[in-house]
């Protein structure tokens, strides 16, 4: 799978009238457009952000009864208007009611085609739902961040419609689009923006539900299914806030077994480590390290995150096998590290290479990265720490880094394009398999610049080598 740019989001139409009360569509409205992607191909990963309009109001309406029909139920919302009353100070990592949630209903056999945003609330569940008797429920979580100049930022949204896709077809369900899935998302953030925590106050988590809601009493796929969408601004995912967590390996019970849905984000998959991380907790412990079912020796994950051990130059984590999620923040780390030139190796990764470490870390979308203090095994207690800047904090300066580059990298883009255009020609340096060109002299323009990054290269390889020809040019 291609790595490419985290964010993605809307941006407001410069043509709006900010005077009126406007419809919210949806990215193909008037209302709010697409930025362009800078990156093509056969999935899209673009550096863009959710750009809120000065005044924009969700008032009642109807988009054409088509396949992606959305339908706004009368919500109100001003950006302007001041934050959610709350202590933005003291965020946890807690449910909190917010304005609007968004549904999406279909049949079995059939597709996902309407969606519409509801006033938060309870939902209405027949007993014999599917979800709650046979357990044919998957979720999913991403988070959404505030600007300071008003743009809010969303982490890898595509990735996280295509691991809901992968978990409907293990779970024998139909699942939104990844279009449909993305696009909710967003309307669902902006319907509550109000609620996005100020910038380095905390973030608005998303929760993603994909449901078997129909009545089904034999075993079998449920007749209907509900997709959700709901929000809670969220801190620190741990009390410890950014302090180091600990840890303690569970020996006798397992989140999950070969052959089972452990690589998926179906509802049993958490419920099934309940017990054992409430014991950890009542111990003191932050939470629970499981190992593998089979030898029991192999690490697999903690509860909710993944985990990477460090001895070195070379970061070691658990190979994707099926019984460990495939996350989002996982992969981003794994990406990042390997551009710091640090070996990362995808394996099994034994207890006793946990204990010898230099370093223990884990991620995840709700916290991110997770320092760790300490490990205890069968009753050994080993801690972990640097005494200058260590892997653990580097990744973590790199991985905000990574998130500031790509809020800046667009504004960067558009003011190089911008000061090009007003140039009437521009010396273009092309690059020849056999021979090195002349500098030929060449209009550039959006279109151009877009196609830079065509190729089967790396995203990282494209972005250096366009933005040192455009510096070049300019300069």
């Amino acid at each position: 799978m291609e790595s490419g740019a985290v964010f993605s989001g809307l941006q407001p139409n410069p043509a709006t009238n900010h005077n009126h009360h406007n419809n919210l569509l949806g990215p193909s409205g008037s209302v709010f457009k697409l930025l362009p992607p800078l990156l093509t191909g056969k999935r899209h990963f673009y550096p863009q952000h959710l750009k809120l309009q000065q005044q924009s109001h969700f008032a009642s309406l109807r988009v054409n009864d088509t396949a992606n029909t959305v339908r706004v139920a009368s919500p109100t919302s001003n950006v302007e208007e001041e934050l959610a009353e709350i202590d933005w100070d003291n965020l946890g990592f807690g449910f909190m009611p917010t304005d609007y949630m968004y549904i999406m209903k279909c049949s079995q056999g059939e597709s996902f085609s309407k969606g519409e945003l509801q006033r938060f609330g309870n939902i209405e569940l027949n007993p014999s739902a599917g979800v709650l008797n046979y357990g044919q429920g998957l979720f999913e979580g991403l988070k959404a961040y505030r600007k300071h100049d008003g743009n809010i930022l969303l982490f890898h949204p595509e990735e996280n419609a295509f691991r809901l896709r992968t978990g409907a077809e293990r779970m024998c369900m139909p699942s939104p689009s990844v279009d449909q899935l993305v696009e909710a998302v967003k309307l669902t953030v902006l319907a509550n923006e109000r609620w996005i925590p100020p910038l380095g106050k905390g973030s608005l988590y998303i929760r993603l539900l994909l449901m078997g809601s129909g009545a089904v009493l034999g075993l079998a796929p449920a007749p209907e299914y509900t997709f959700l969408i709901y929000v809670s601004p969220v801190g620190n995912y741990f009390k410890e806030g950014s302090a180091p967590i600990n840890l303690i390996v569970e020996t006798e019970m397992h989140r999950a077994t070969p052959g089972g849905t452990g690589g998926v984000k179906t509802v049993g998959n958490y419920a099934a480590v309940l017990k054992a991380q409430s014991a950890a907790k009542e111990k003191g412990f932050s939470d629970v390290l499981y190992l593998d079912s089979v030898h029991k020796r192999y690490l697999e994950e903690v509860s909710s995150c993944n985990v990477f051990v460090v001895k070195g130059n070379v970061i070691s984590t658990p190979a994707i096998k099926g019984t460990i999620l495939p996350g989002i923040t996982r992969k981003s780390i794994i990406d990042v590290a390997r551009s710091q030139g640090f070996q990362v190796q995808e394996r099994f990764v034994t207890v006793d290479e946990l204990l010898d470490a230099d370093e223990v870390f884990c991620t995840g979308t709700a916290g991110v990265i997770f320092r760790v203090g300490s490990i205890t095994y069968l009753g050994r207690r080993v801690t972990y720490g640097s005494d200058g800047v260590g892997v653990v904090l580097l990744m973590m300066i790199l991985f905000q880094l990574m998130m500031i580059f790509f809020q800046l990298m667009v504004v960067m883009i558009q003011m190089m394009i911008q000061k090009l255009k007003r140039s009437k020609e521009i010396k273009i340096r092309e690059h020849s398999k056999h021979s090195a060109q002349n500098i030929k002299k060449k209009r550039i323009s959006k279109k151009l610049v877009e196609k830079k990054f065509e190729g089967q290269c790396s995203w990282e390889d494209k972005l250096v080598d366009l933005l040192k020809q455009l510096m070049l040019e300019i300069m």
